[in-house]
């Protein structure tokens, strides 16, 4: 992530925080608006043209979605074309971590929606036909979306199935496995802690569980929750993932490397 994009979220973020009121519209008008300039590279371009003065910006914003979106996420909207960014694509990944963000703020600690956003990941990358058909950019929006409703219905929060909605009409040729851990890992920094993934050939006890949260606590500096995934062929050992850190201590893993040690 280049410094411009840094700078631009940490600004969009603040205005978020800034917000009264912020809610599961202002949530789902982001991504509606990510949506509508995804679908054009032109005015992906044109809203991250950093030879552009912001108030055109603003106003290429008020002009498209002045009379669609709510209030709060116009403001939103504004302040993300007011920034600089390290590139045009960034432009979409800020609106959507807006998005994340405001739906987390929307559920009011009423529901986990990081563990239904893992749950739902789970299933998908266990299923390779079911991932790849969401993943893709040629289905059918309203195809996918209905079988995320299908899927989902009854079983998850309403943020959780707005976000799951987006992701699956904007992948921007991303896999659905990591486009759900990613916004597990959103959702869980805006509510003030971090999700650790942890994959085992066995399911870890309880005292297990809470010891390994314990250490992660101490050694990220927030909390930690942990989100278990049994895959036999780690064969032993634990691979763990907080956000784009992994600590791979697997069996299997070291079996490989010593493989590469041999065959070198």
């Amino acid at each position: 992530m280049g410094s411009a994009t840094r700078e631009a979220l940490a600004q969009a973020r603040a205005a978020l925080t800034a917000q009264d009121g912020v809610d599961l519209t202002t949530a789902a008008d982001l991504f509606a608006a990510a949506r509508v300039i995804g679908s054009s590279r032109q005015l992906t371009a044109a809203i991250a043209d950093v030879g552009a003065e912001a108030p055109a910006k603003t106003a290429l914003v008020k002009a498209l979605f002045g009379a669609t979106v709510s209030p709060a996420a116009l403001e939103l909207l504004d302040v993300v074309a007011s920034q600089r960014w390290s590139r045009a694509d960034d432009v979409l990944e800020g609106i959507e971590d807006l998005g994340l963000r405001a739906a987390a703020r929307s559920s009011d600690g009423d529901a986990s929606i990081d563990d239904e956003l893992f749950s739902f990941g789970h299933v998908v990358s266990s299923n390779s036909e079911l991932e790849l058909g969401l993943s893709s950019r040629l289905g059918d929006d309203a195809a996918k979306v209905a079988l995320v409703d299908t899927l989902l219905g009854g079983k998850a929060s309403a943020a959780t199935i707005v976000i799951l909605s987006h992701l699956v009409q904007l992948p921007r040729g991303r896999r659905m496995g990591e486009l759900v851990r990613h916004a597990a890992s959103v959702v869980a920094d805006e509510s003030g802690y971090s999700v650790a993934t942890v994959t085992s050939a066995a399911p870890l006890t309880d005292d297990q569980v809470d010891r390994l949260a314990t250490g992660l606590a101490a050694r990220y500096g927030r909390d930690i929750r942990i989100n278990q995934v049994v895959d036999a062929s780690v064969i032993g050992g634990l691979r763990v993932q907080v956000g784009d850190d992994v600590t791979d201590g697997s069996v299997a893993k070291r079996l490989g490397d010593l493989r590469l040690q041999l065959a070198g």
